[in-house]
Parts: structure tokens; sequence; C-alpha cells
């Protein structure tokens, strides 16, 4: 009697919840009173089927009570045999006693259940440490990509530090050349000309290099400018995930209240 009490108080309490949630949805029109509206609504429906449960499992066992109550009485009243009688009550109380030890186990077995599904539910992580590892997830995210850029970004120094000392050294060889063969060169016409000649193929070999180095400038060039559009539509898709994220945990913490005031 008191569990259906209990549950009369609880469906009392939803109903003038889902009351004050009409005049709600009636004066503001928000979709979100009408979700919980719904919600409530479910909630009412199980009450009032667990509350039919109850009272027919209650009236079967009033009835199957007040059954055994008329026979004993009848049996008193007709002057049954004492030993008889006894007989009769020590088979129902044996009766009553093996169904009480049964529902006993059931009951064990039950709860035993229920508490290996509290464990699981303990286990099992809640929204708000997902949300936790999430934002450390993409914070150590963050960190590698920081990481690498600066390798990338130090890898791609030092290779052209490489390639100016390869240049600067063919620089001072030649140099070099030049000033050993100098005077030897400029003693006589022909030699003259084989040193304007080897001047020439120089400019010409340098030329070709300034051009392909200007050629690879350009080629990342067009990449910097790719990344640097990629950057700013992962910027844009960053605020909007954001955004998403901000209304997630808003509605997560909505049905957590719901939910909470509905278990109440």
């Amino acid at each position: 009697m008191t569990y259906l009490m209990i549950q009369n108080q609880r469906k009392i309490s939803v109903l003038n919840e889902l009351q004050n949630l009409q005049e709600k949805i009636r004066k503001e029109g928000a979709e979100s009173k009408v979700k919980k509206f719904v919600s409530l609504l479910e909630n009412l429906k199980l009450l009032e089927r667990q509350e039919s449960e109850i009272r027919c499992d209650f009236d079967e066992k009033r009835s199957s009570l007040e059954a055994e109550v008329s026979d004993l009485e009848e049996k008193i009243a007709a002057g049954s045999d004492s030993k008889m009688l006894s007989r009769g009550l020590d088979g129902s109380l044996n009766e009553s006693l093996q169904k009480l030890n049964s529902a006993k186990r059931e009951l064990a077995a039950k709860l035993r259940a229920i508490v290996s599904i509290k464990r699981q539910l303990d286990d099992a992580p809640s929204q708000s440490e997902l949300i936790q590892y999430e934002c450390r997830l993409s914070e150590l995210n963050a960190h590698i990509q920081e990481k690498l850029q600066q390798t990338r970004k130090f890898y791609a120094t030092y290779n052209a530090l490489l390639e100016i000392k390869e240049l600067m050294l063919k620089e001072t060889s030649l140099l070099n050349s030049i000033n050993s063969q100098f005077q030897e060169a400029i003693a006589s016409t022909t030699g003259r000309m084989k040193l304007l000649e080897s001047m020439q193929g120089i400019v010409k070999g340098s030329q070709q290099k300034l051009g392909k180095v200007q050629l690879g400038l350009q080629e990342e060039q067009k990449v910097c400018d790719a990344l640097k559009e990629r950057y700013t539509a992962a910027m844009a898709e960053q605020r909007r995930c954001y955004s998403l994220l901000k209304a997630f945990q808003e509605e997560c913490a909505r049905n957590e209240k719901l939910q909470s005031q509905t278990s109440a």
C-alpha cells in the first residue's frame, strides 16, 4: 500500500508538471518545452502501467488470501477435526513458506542483477567525462601538430642552409680557380677568349640555377597560399564545432535535469 501511495504521489507530481509545461508552451512556444512534455507524458504512461500491474497483483493476492481465510472459516464452522485442521494449516503454512523463500531467491537474483548493472554504469564514463576526454585529446592533438610544424620548419631551415653552404663552396672554388689561372689567361689572346667563354658559361649556369630557385619559390608560395586557405576554412569549422559542442552540452544538462526530476 505504501508503494501505491508513492506511485500516486509521483503520478500527481508528473501531472502537475505537465500542466505547468502546457501553460509555458502556450505562452512561449519553445521547442525544448515540447520535448520535455512528450518525455513526461511517456513517463506518466509508464507509471500508470506500473500502477495497474501492482493493483492487479495485489488484487490477485488479496483474492487468494480471502479464499483461504473463507475456507478456514468454513472448516471451523463445520466443526472439522482439529488434527485435520492443524494439518491443513501446516500445509498452508509450508506452502506459504515455500512461496516466500522462492520470492526471496528471485528478489536476491534481481538485486544481484541490479547491482551488476549499476557497477557497469559506474564503470562507463559519464557525458561530462567524455567531454573532458575529448577536450584533452584535442589539446594533445594541437600540441602534436605544433611540434610537427616546428620539426618540419627546422628540417626546411637545415636543408636551405645546407644548399647555401654548397653554393658558397662552389663559388669559393670557382673564384680560386679564376684567381689561379687569371694571370696566365690574359697573357695571350687565346687565353683571354677561353676565359671570356668560361665566364659566360658560369653566368649562364648561375642564371639557370637562379631560374630553378625562383620556380621552386613560386611553387612554395602556391603551397603556402593553399595552406592559408585551408587554415581559414579549418578555423571557421572549428568555430562551428565549438558552437555545436556548446549547444550539445546545454542539451545534455537539460536532459540530466529532466531525468533527475522524473526520477525524484
